[in-house]
């Protein structure tokens, strides 16, 4: 089976549409699968519901989906760094679903697990557990919370051998594999592709069964979300 795409948007032809459940990878602009989004931006679906750790910023990553609009709702932790997604979210006309970092994690791992729910004490007592079924364990109280399973997860790693065994890099792995694994379909965007067999098993990230499609993208942009800067005496 090829799993080998000649472009980011051949990689998304006929997977993605209107009104999907979509997860995407990446943490701040740290592993976002930029060329896919751009590629998602560029094919007009909309009323998407997205799963992310975050929401890009102004301009750049999932921040451009918002600006066109794409985006009908967010299921995040964190929505600093974009004002775009303020005021949509204030005027009413963004939908969100905030869920605490660690949650979001285990919904995502959960989905790709086959464990359709599952307790944490994460929530309790908040407006988090709304609506939601607790329960008491051991002398204290649990939140039920539901796993994800996205329509189509955009993954980005660092390597994939051609049978989509994947590599990640540093921190850019953070929600990747979590996101590689829930996705019905998922599709992945590498700075490398490399002969079956040649990687070393222990450098295996994330086995080839969860990865779908795979995209070469050799140069990404690879903004800082915020860059900061010493100030020296004299300068």
């Amino acid at each position: 089976m090829n799993k080998i795409y000649p472009s980011a948007a051949a990689a998304l032809a006929g997977v993605v549409q209107d009104g999907q459940l979509m997860a995407v990878g990446g943490f701040g602009l740290c592993g976002i699968p930029e060329a896919l989004i751009q590629a998602l931006h560029d094919s007009g679906v909309k009323n998407l519901t997205v799963i992310s750790n975050n929401a890009g910023v102004d301009g750049f990553g999932l921040g451009k989906l918002l600006e066109t609009r794409q985006i009908h709702k967010m299921i995040s932790s964190y929505v600093g760094e974009n004002k775009e997604f303020e005021r949509q979210y204030l005027a009413g006309e963004l939908e969100l679903e905030f869920t605490p970092q660690g949650t979001l994690a285990e919904k995502l791992r959960a989905g790709g697990a086959g464990i359709p729910a599952f307790f944490t004490r994460t929530g309790y007592g908040t407006m988090i557990a709304e609506g939601k079924e607790t329960r008491e364990f051991d002398g204290h109280m649990y939140v039920m919370e539901r796993a994800l399973v996205p329509e189509v997860s955009l993954v980005k790693a660092w390597r994939a051998d051609k049978s989509g065994n994947l590599q990640f890099r540093l921190t850019a792995r953070n929600f990747n594999p979590a996101v590689a694994m829930a996705g019905k379909t998922t599709i992945v965007e590498v700075e490398e592709i490399v002969e079956t067999g040649s990687m070393e098993p222990d450098s295996v990230h994330l086995p080839g069964i969860y990865v779908h499609r795979i995209v070469l993208n050799a140069h990404p942009e690879k903004r800082i979300e915020k860059r900061t800067i010493t100030e020296k005496a004299g300068a």
